[in-house]
Formats: C-alpha cells, structure tokens, sequence
C-alpha cells in the first residue's frame, strides 16, 4: 500500500514488529464525514481479527478508554483518524506521537491526541502510533469520500495481514 512517498504497508510491518497484544483505536465523529473514517475502519475490522487485538471505537472521546487499553496490556496501540496533512485525499502517514506538532489532528476531540497519547504511552508502557488520513470532506454530512473509503477498504486487507 503506496501512499505518496510512503509505503504505508511496509512501515505498518515493521512498527508491528513484536507485537504480541495490539488495540487498534478509531477516532472520529460520525457526522463530520471523513473525521470518521478511523471509527469506520475499526468497525471494518470487528469479528476478523484474534482476540489478541482489541478494537476500540474511541468517536470522539479516546481519553475514555485509557483504563480499557491499559487493562488489556497491549505492546502496540495503534490509533487511526483523520488529519488535514496537506496531502490528497485518501492519502496515509503512520506518525510518531511526537510528531502531531507537524500533523494537527483535523476531529473534534475533548483531549489533544498528542496528550492522550504521551498518557497511554506512560500507563500501558506499549509503543504508540498514529495511521493519520488525509480527508477529502470533514464538514457536517454522514459517510466517507470516495477517495477515503478506498483507502480505508485497503488499509482494513492491509491490517488484517499484519495483526498478530
């Protein structure tokens, strides 16, 4: 899975590396179009992944779900959502949390994700990563883009390749 300059497959294989316990988290609101395309994947990827991945619709709320991700005792927490990156729509970036200084985060959340994501880190001790999308729409409307929706349909065959 190419996206731009990147391969998003590659670099999600070797974040994965060693992953033994994973929670892949959506983040996003449901009537601002693409914002939700983090929940939709998650929803994608419901019933098809072992019970060694926990799947967490997190909407718009992730600092509600601290407690859920460090009780499961993941060595990888993966968070996907929406952010205007400057790139076209549909477009990928895995994203070290110290970077959300260069990749403001486009949904409605409460709680910074780059807060939330230093606390996670600190709690559950697992490594931290951001599957950043570039939306093609994220004013009020329900459903994704085109251009989002092919993207989140190849990143869920993507996932499921590479979840332990």
């Amino acid at each position: 899975m190419t996206s731009g300059k990147h391969n998003v497959r590659k670099e999600l294989k070797r974040w994965f590396s060693g992953a033994k316990r994973v929670v892949v988290a959506g983040v996003g609101n449901q009537i601002r179009m693409d914002d939700f395309v983090g929940v939709k994947i998650v929803r994608d990827l419901r019933g098809r992944v072992s019970k060694r991945v926990l799947l967490i619709e997190c909407e718009t709320v992730p600092e509600s779900f601290v407690q859920q991700i460090v009780d499961f005792k993941p060595t990888h927490v993966l968070l996907i959502d929406a952010a205007l990156l400057d790139l076209k729509p549909g477009e990928l970036r895995l994203v070290d949390p110290e970077g959300l200084v260069d990749f403001p985060a486009v949904s409605t959340h409460m709680l910074p994700l780059r807060i939330f994501c230093d606390y996670v880190e600190k709690m559950s001790k697992a490594k931290i990563g951001l599957l950043l999308i570039e939306p093609g729409r994220a004013d009020f409307g329900e459903g994704l883009t085109g251009d989002v929706e092919a993207s989140a349909k190849r990143l869920v065959r993507v996932l499921l390749k590479l979840l332990p």
